[in-house]
């Protein structure tokens, strides 16, 4: 093979500059307004670090730094204390039904968070269902607001992601280990938290860290049941949609911090995990044995409990989209009206829904296959920096990007606020890492002679690549363009910054019709969310056939 360690002015090298032009002008560049807002007084064109000693110095905004901590620790705590023994459960024991609770763990975690948060309060609201049934009885449940039900919400939403990487990790783990630590009379719950956790601490950081920065970025559950307890991305919000059209620097202040957050979250797990690391080699893969008759109820009262509390959300919020209302109100009986009210004011919504995710797909495809290739098979100085900034959005909460797109192209020659190209480069800088890291992992396992026997021949190397490698590449082009394609159509955090009257989405509809008290419309809305993202996850499922669906 070619020695690929310098820089080559040939197709691919063109494809590398072109690549680094577009992340400096729609990642970079933004970002880069967005600190300077932060650093310059408006007035005076000084630089300052007022915005910040502002945000400090004040407790109520720095305690909203520290609530967004309690928040994301205890939900990613909370998450592994439930993802980790659902996973040891489901892969070592024969659950009947298993096969049916995977597919709505599955489902769980591709639905998008906000919808949870709103069918909780119509579940324990002050007047929710299970509330008001229980106030029957004289008992005072309490109810979903504030920390305990942001912590809730947030808990049952992302355990799955906790659950998809431990359940992968364990079936990598060799069952010797456990045969040979039950001779010595380590069995059960022993076994299980001396011998597989440790094991599997590596895949626990990583899928922590997920649910750390998916919980603390998270804007729509705090939003709607947060009532008091404010975190960093409702005030990040908040002030900045107070302040568009005068002072914002505050809010580029607000942003900042947060991007510095997440990147010391991100780097502190990196290196705990490395340092943490080791290969795993399953000889003798785990395999499924029926749980003893001791264990068995709590096994089977454990997995189906905690499934049926993750889908629970989704299926109420599915029964009261077929309620009657009269006006606010839900009334007995049934009728289709919310979804003639959803597909009549806000049928535009719905084809925003899927024409500007279809759009994004279309370029997160092409370029996440090109940065593969240029990662992988063309490792250099400059291939590196593209590797480098294509993770950046990975670690930027959904809001920062937004409003950063919003500072950087807010005037001429580029005006693209408020219109629909803003919300697709959004997207494609945002779900890019899904799609590249799949690619990535796919092309590394096809060896470069097939490519280089295309080449010598006479097919081109652009002509050797679209024509021979990259349909090599398709299962895990589709696994991560599946993957990007369900978390933009539930992406809430970026397009309520961006959208317009013309732009608006499902996410961003249903969260202002739940805002204005239309319960029906929005349970409408969400349920047409939730089977497009059922369907999306069917189609995942047939192209991938006998493989694991992995994060």
């Amino acid at each position: 093979m070619k020695d690929n360690s310098k820089f080559r002015f040939d197709i691919w090298g063109i494809i590398t500059l072109c690549t680094i032009a577009i992340y400096i002008l729609f990642l970079l560049y933004p970002m880069t307004r967005l600190a300077e807002q932060a650093v310059v007084d408006s007035q005076t064109g000084e630089y300052t670090l007022a915005n910040f000693v502002k945000f400090f110095s004040k407790s109520y905004y720095s305690d909203t730094l520290l609530n967004s901590f309690k928040v994301s620790i205890s939900a990613t705590a909370l998450s592994i204390l439930i993802g980790t023994p659902l996973a040891y459960f489901l892969t070592i024991y024969k659950i009947r039904g298993k096969a049916m609770l995977n597919i709505l763990i599955i489902i769980a975690s591709m639905s998008a968070p906000f919808i949870g948060a709103y069918s909780w309060i119509m579940l324990l609201g002050r007047s929710g269902v299970i509330t008001s049934f229980l106030a029957k009885f004289g008992i005072n449940f309490p109810d979903i607001y504030g920390f305990g039900g942001i912590v809730l919400v947030m808990s049952l939403q992302l355990f799955p992601l906790v659950f998809l990487y431990a359940r992968g990790a364990l079936k990598n783990i060799d069952n010797s280990l456990i045969e040979a630590a039950n001779n010595l009379g380590c069995a059960g719950i022993k076994c299980f938290l001396k011998v597989i956790v440790p094991l599997i601490i590596p895949t626990l950081l990583a899928a922590g860290l997920l649910v750390f920065m998916r919980s603390f970025a998270d804007f729509g559950t705090p939003m709607l049941i947060g009532e008091g307890y404010r975190t960093f991305p409702v005030v990040l919000y908040t002030e900045f949609i107070s302040e568009v059209g005068s002072n914002d620097g505050f809010a580029a202040a607000i942003a900042i911090i947060a991007i510095i957050i997440t990147t010391v979250v991100f780097l502190t797990q990196k290196y705990i995990s490395n340092k943490n690391s080791f290969a795993l080699n399953a000889l003798h893969p785990i395999y499924e044995k029926e749980p003893k008759n001791i264990v068995k109820p709590w096994v089977y009262l454990f997995s189906y409990s905690v499934v049926a509390l993750a889908v629970l959300p989704q299926l109420y919020v599915t029964y009261t989209s077929f309620k009657k209302t009269a006006g606010k109100i839900f009334i007995p009986g049934y009728s289709l009206n919310s979804y003639a009210t959803a597909f009549g004011k806000l049928g535009k919504s719905i084809q925003n829904t899927i024409i500007i995710p279809m759009l994004a797909l279309a370029f997160i495809v092409l370029l996440a296959i090109l940065i593969a290739y240029l990662v992988v098979r063309r490792r250099n100085a400059l291939t590196s920096m593209v590797d480098i900034m294509s993770m950046i959005p990975y670690i930027v909460p959904g809001t920062v990007l937004g409003i950063a797109l919003l500072t950087g192209f807010n005037r001429r020659p580029l005006m693209l606020s408020g219109t629909m190209m803003i919300m697709v480069v959004a997207l494609i800088i945002r779900r890019l890492p899904y799609t590249i890291r799949s690619s990535v992992a796919i092309l590394q396992q096809i060896p470069m002679s097939i490519e280089e026997a295309a080449i010598s021949l006479g097919a081109s190397k652009i002509k050797a690549f679209f024509r021979v490698t990259v349909p090599m590449m398709a299962s895990g082009i589709v696994a991560g363009a599946i993957l990007s394609w369900v978390t933009m159509i539930s992406e809430l955090s970026t397009a309520i910054i961006l959208y317009t009257g013309r732009t608006k989405t499902l996410t961003v509809a249903v969260y202002t019709e739940v805002l204005r008290g239309n319960y029906g419309v929005a349970a409408a809305l969400s349920t047409i969310l939730t089977l497009l993202t059922v369907a999306s996850l069917l189609v995942f499922n047939k192209v991938n056939e006998g493989k694991d669906v992995s994060v």
